[in-house]
């Protein structure tokens, strides 16, 4: 048998699924994700199947570049349907998960990583850091609605904006770790901070933000004959995501940074334009079709490329205390003081997943250092991967649909307190 027709044949069956599944598994306890998990696992375990699964460690350049494709996609997609005007106070929630939790996480693994898997410093690192940031593609679920959609509530928000910015500052630790496993000096480190953290972050932001105003201008503000929205081709969401990457890394700035700003700034240009929906809608679905994709070879690499050999009892250990202690309690640490219900802080500090972007961040650091047991680090993160798309698959659903209603409720009293203040009844105000 043609592994080309095999291919092609498996092509076509997800981009199928793509179309249909969300609409079958919505009210399921199942997400996508774990769907495309299980069938990738279930066909390439299959005996004699043409052509062989090979391992993330055999073809990192690979991976590295499947993966930041689709987690570009989900960044541009994630700016578009953010419908509040970028400012500190109303972002404070993500400005903290960013400045503390992002950070306690990432010192809590690596210690983790140290004295429970006997990683070297700078493995540790790269380890912890890979695994710090919510992911941008998995967190779909529990981010905000489309673009003007309404569905902007604190949870949503809060997880979505930290998914767009939290590559900012996770992946200078990416270069730490980097740094750390060549020659590590007082001025390697200040070099370090001066290069990965001050001016990597600062062209990442600069420049997003320059192309995404200047193309929302070209968009929406040229004389109507030459108006680009009337064109009404959602596509044009893929040509601002390279563009806004490739001129950020050419500048040796943090591309995925540039992304989400670009899509921020160029939503700021003309926040209510319908046009918005659709460069939204196709970002969507050339996500999710990349993504179902790319977790249906993560789950034949479980079952086809032996991910999970060098997983021990003590990677278990690290994997279960990353998602149920360190980043609950890392992002609980972070909200204090909020004055949020303790629902709302216990749902952001759970919907940490892990995903798509560690993935990458792992492929790309084994590429540009020498880390001890890279397939005890490939094995530990596909677990904890893993265990992230099926225990937040299984538990948004409800959780958003019981926040959702203590929201409504609460609203509900409040509006009843304000009428009853002013002396008066909702009904009759309404009326």
């Amino acid at each position: 048998m043609d592994p080309y027709i095999v291919i092609l044949a498996s092509f076509g069956a997800v981009v199928l699924l793509t179309a249909w599944l969300p609409m079958v598994l919505k009210e399921l306890p199942l997400s996508l994700p774990i769907f495309c998990v299980g069938l990738g696992a279930l066909v390439f375990a299959i005996p004699d199947l043409p052509g062989v699964m090979p391992h993330p460690r055999e073809h990192l350049a690979i991976v590295e570049h499947l993966s930041e494709l689709v987690v570009i996609i989900s960044l541009m997609g994630a700016g578009l349907k953010i419908d509040r005007p970028f400012a500190w106070r109303t972002w404070s929630l993500a400005w903290r998960l960013l400045g503390v939790s992002m950070i306690l996480t990432i010192l809590g693994l690596t210690l983790l990583g140290q004295t429970l898997l006997g990683l070297g410093l700078a493995t540790a690192v790269l380890l912890a850091a890979s695994l710090a940031p919510t992911d941008p593609v998995l967190a779909s679920d529990v981010q905000v609605g489309p673009p003007g959609g309404g569905e902007e509530d604190e949870v949503r928000f809060t997880l979505t904006s930290e998914a767009g910015l939290n590559d900012g500052l996770a992946f200078p630790f990416i270069l730490l770790a980097v740094a750390l496993a060549h020659e590590t000096s007082a001025s390697s480190v200040a070099e370090w901070f001066v290069y990965a953290v001050v001016w990597k972050i600062a062209a990442g932001v600069v420049i997003g933000y320059l192309i995404g105003r200047s193309l929302g201008w070209l968009t929406f503000h040229l004389p109507n004959r030459a108006k680009l929205s009337r064109t009404g081709a959602g596509f044009v969401a893929l040509g601002i995501t390279c563009l806004a990457y490739g001129v950020a890394e050419m500048a040796k700035g943090y591309g995925f940074l540039a992304v989400f700003v670009a899509a921020l700034a160029l939503r700021a240009t003309e926040r209510d334009h319908d046009y918005h929906q659709k460069l939204h809608d196709f970002a969507e679905e050339f996500e999710r079709l990349l993504m179902m994709a790319l977790l249906v070879l993560l789950g034949g690499a479980m079952t086809g490329a032996g991910l999970f050999q060098a997983l021990t009892w003590e990677a278990v250990a690290y994997g279960c205390l990353a998602l149920f202690l360190v980043r609950p309690l890392a992002g609980w640490i972070g909200l204090l003081g909020t004055g949020r219900p303790a629902g709302e802080k216990m749902a952001i500090s759970f919907f940490g997943i892990r995903g798509i972007g560690s993935i990458y961040y792992l492929a790309y650091g084994l590429q540009e250092g020498k880390f001890d047991n890279p397939d005890l680090l490939w094995s530990t993160a596909g677990f904890i991967i893993l265990v992230s798309i099926v225990l937040h698959g299984v538990t948004v659903t409800p959780v958003m649909r019981r926040l959702d209603r203590r929201r409504k409720h609460r609203d509900l009293r409040a509006k009843r307190a304000h009428s009853a203040a002013n002396g008066s009844s909702p009904v009759s105000k309404s009326a």
